[in-house]
């Protein structure tokens, strides 16, 4: 959990320090590559650690993860301009995605099927309580000291973390194997693929058009990229993305459902905030709260799911919180104009409810039906196909904001530029207007995501297997039982 919450924090807090980190080191054209960049390098090496940790074991990658998270950390505090910040920011990304999907397979090898809801939901509430303190820390550490003690303050946490780590994490000894063979060139062509193409869904519409020379030219490469991963893997003898991950119906079936969730979970994270503010005229901080109600039911209803699929399964538990999530997202049009704050915040509250037996269900099921040495593979790839479709959402409802806002604004005007000028409702002479289009946007953007939630629920009817295929417990060792030199899988 510890680890966790350094992965956590650092994606909430570093935006409320950008200004005083652009008035530092200059570079505002290119800022938006500080999170970029740590989303592309975050993602795209998902499936590497994933292999990588069912090859070699989960702590090794756990404390190499952490360490080259924490040196990202140290090298951005001593960034001297903004490119060698964004540059650090990668270093960062790729310790973060090592944390992230490895602590998820923990989970599932500490734990015995009963218990792991309530471990998945103490790790969701780590997020949860990242997304209140992360903005408000950051905020505090911007005004009063330095923005370098925003990666500073890692530097112990993560140290007492990988103490925690190395001296109580002892994975079980298990049969010897052949050492297997590293996929180095498949780990390289995945890398390579991965960020081409989420280089060109990130800053499609926003550093170049659409249809223009750079965005033709990205996901032309991307999809020739394809094949190369395609026909590299084919020949590996130990692929970094075996072909078995897509051949499985369930874990299949959960990849997709999942892709489709975080491709609907842009709605409320980007556009509720810019929604509250523009539209319901809310501070940046009281903004955060009406989202953050959706972080806050989300824990609680993934630590209940278990009660509901213990008697009517996995799938038909994640079957229901989709169909709640479509019905709430296509609700939130319904929402009075321009309405009370209290309005949002219950929706969210309600969504994060359906989100958590939506979510959690598939994940623990997915990872009971595989063995140890699957199993990092197997997390890592529908984490990776959650954060793809979180990417392409924001792609995709980015364009369809701005569609609209262009339309109802008579061709011009973005989301972000009327936003900004909303915040200072003098500078223009007709407020209401802006606000009733960003309403119409905000709109058209749960529309769609209550669209990629039915699409989510129909993948899970017609492709995921009415009961999942589990595997026997494997291991099961309450930790009161355990020997000080053996602690349990």
């Amino acid at each position: 959990m510890l680890s966790m919450a350094l992965v956590a924090v650092d994606a909430t807090i570093v935006s409320t320090a950008v200004p005083q980190i652009v008035g530092s080191l200059g570079g505002f054209p290119i800022f938006s590559w500080l999170f970029s960049g740590y989303l592309l390098a975050a993602t795209v090496t998902l499936p590497v650690y994933g292999k990588l940790s069912d090859t070699f074991g989960r702590k090794p990658v756990l404390v190499a993860g952490s360490l080259l998270f924490l040196l990202g950390s140290a090298l951005c505090a001593l960034a001297w301009n903004m490119e060698s910040l964004i540059a650090f920011r990668v270093v960062q990304g790729l310790g973060g995605g090592a944390i992230q999907g490895t602590v998820q397979t923990l989970a599932a090898d500490l734990y015995p099927l009963k218990e792991r809801p309530k471990i998945q939901a103490k790790l969701s509430t780590v997020w949860a309580i990242a997304s209140i303190a992360g903005p408000a820390l950051g905020g505090l550490i911007a005004a009063a000291a330095d923005w370098r003690w925003i990666f500073l303050i890692n530097l112990p946490i993560g140290a007492f973390a990988l103490w925690l780590i190395v001296r109580h994490l002892h994975e079980p000894a298990r049969e010897p194997v052949a050492r297997r063979r590293v996929d180095w060139p498949g780990a390289l062509a995945v890398f390579a693929c991965g960020g081409v193409l989420l280089t060109a869904l990130v800053q499609g519409g926003v550093a170049w058009p659409w249809l223009s020379a750079p965005s033709l030219a990205l996901f032309g490469a991307g999809l020739a990229l394809v094949g190369v991963v395609v026909l590299v893997e084919r020949r590996a003898a130990e692929p970094i993305i075996p072909g078995w991950v897509w051949r499985r119906r369930t874990i299949a079936a959960v990849n997709l459902a999942l892709g489709a969730l975080g491709l609907l979970m842009v709605a409320p994270t980007v556009f509720v905030p810019t929604y509250a503010q523009s539209v319901l005229g809310l501070a940046p901080i009281a903004a955060g709260f009406v989202l953050s109600a959706m972080t806050l039911s989300w824990p609680v209803s993934a630590a209940f799911s278990q009660h509901v699929y213990r008697r009517i399964g996995f799938r038909n538990t994640a079957a229901i919180g989709a169909s709640a999530a479509a019905l709430l997202m296509f609700a939130f049009p319904l929402l009075p104009y321009p309405g009370s704050a209290w309005q949002p915040a219950l929706l969210m509250l309600l969504l994060g409810a359906a989100l958590g037996i939506f979510q959690l269900p598939l994940i623990v099921g997915v990872q009971s039906t595989v063995d140890w040495a699957e199993r990092g593979t197997a997390t890592a790839s529908v984490l990776f196909c959650r954060q793809i479709g979180q990417t392409l959402g924001a792609a995709l409802f980015g364009a369809v904001a701005n569609g609209v806002l262009s339309a109802r604004l008579g061709g011009s005007g973005s989301l972000d530029s009327v936003a900004r000028v909303l915040d200072d409702p003098g500078s223009v002479s007709d407020p209401e207007r802006l606000r009733r289009a960003v309403d119409g946007a905000v709109d058209a953007v749960f529309l769609g995501a209550g669209g990629a939630a039915c699409l989510a629920l129909l993948v899970l009817l017609a492709l995921a297997p009415r009961r999942f295929p589990l595997l026997p417990e494997q291991q099961a060792v309450p930790s009161e039982q355990l020997s000080p030199t053996r602690r349990a899988d």
